[in-house]
């Protein structure tokens, strides 16, 4: 009998022992992450310090404002953060700013509310009180008297757009909207997608799955998450007439690409314009550079310089 009880034993042990081995699997042979983005470093950008006030929230914002070459006047791109903390020296912010700058279009770069120079704090207010520090960098714009400007338009970048169509369905003002990598789904949509990718890597897929919505379901309690749940962009967009640029990147872990994709595309709108960059990721990198897409560049300043023939075509 003891024998018996011996050979059970051993047989359980190695029946664990294959089951740990087999969970452990994806994680001895997940995929290395992908390499920092390369991108220009702050101290080699010229810039112009600015600083305005937000009347809504009486807070004081401050900011960067990059300017072109030559007397103007010059399309202005008001860059909108994504999520968490931002810092100046962004590579992913400045790539763009750079090279609009470059190309005859000023960037306004403001610091998030409660980062760098900016007051007041971004955890636990709503995208609709984040978007009055946009609408108060458009009304900066619009009274300052540093340089001329012909269009004032934004860019969102990841959490940013959620945030654009907020202040565009807000502001007559805005003269076109840039979505680069933001999500077209709901607030809880998307964060389930991310979720699911984050657990990916040390488990199975169908695993992850499972796991996910209970993970999620915590960080939807956390005081820089909860303030943005049950947030749907579609009802804005539909409220915005201007020209938009859905820029997306292949295989973004962050965002639910096809599903934002189909969403948008349900309205046909002459003046949606939507593309993805094969293997771009959320940075919308180019993988041989491992820089932002040269190609996703173009397109922008295109865009931009185009935008008032866009609308008045589809007007």
């Amino acid at each position: 009998m003891a024998r018996i009880r011996k050979s059970r034993a051993r047989t359980i042990l190695l029946i664990f022992a294959l089951v740990v081995v087999v969970l452990l699997l994806p994680v001895v042979f997940k995929a290395r992450g992908q390499p920092a983005l390369v991108g220009p470093d702050l101290s080699e950008l010229e810039y112009t310090e600015v600083s305005f006030e937000n009347p809504q929230a009486d807070i004081q914002m401050a900011g960067m404002l990059f300017l072109p070459e030559g007397e103007g006047p010059f399309p202005t791109a008001i860059i909108i953060h994504g999520s968490g903390t931002s810092r100046r020296n962004s590579v992913w912010y400045l790539s763009v700013a750079e090279y609009l700058q470059a190309n005859g279009i000023a960037v306004l770069l403001p610091d998030k509310r409660g980062c760098e120079k900016s007051e007041g704090d971004w955890v636990g207010a709503n995208f609709e009180e984040l978007a009055t520090d946009t609408l108060s960098a458009i009304a900066f714009v619009k009274n300052q008297e540093i340089f001329d400007y012909s269009t004032v338009g934004l860019i969102g970048m990841s959490q940013g757009g959620w945030i654009a169509p907020v202040v565009a369905s807000k502001s007559d003002d805005v003269s076109f909207v840039v979505s680069m990598s933001g999500a077209a789904v709901t607030t809880d949509e998307q964060l389930l997608h991310e979720e699911i990718y984050n657990i990916s890597p040390y488990t199975y897929s169908f695993i992850a799955r499972l796991i996910a919505p209970i993970t999620t379901n915590r960080i939807k309690q956390m005081d820089h998450v909860s303030a943005f749940m049950g947030f749907d962009p579609v009802p804005y967009w539909k409220d915005v007439q201007v020209p938009v640029f859905f820029a997306f990147g292949g295989n973004d872990t962050f965002v639910p690409v096809d599903t934002s994709i189909e969403r948008l595309r349900e309205y046909n709108l002459d003046h949606f314009y939507i593309k993805t960059f094969a293997n771009g990721g959320h940075a919308i990198r180019d993988i041989q550079t491992n820089t932002v897409s040269g190609e996703y560049l173009e397109d922008l300043v295109r865009f931009i310089h185009e935008s008032p023939r866009i609308a008045s075509n589809s007007s």
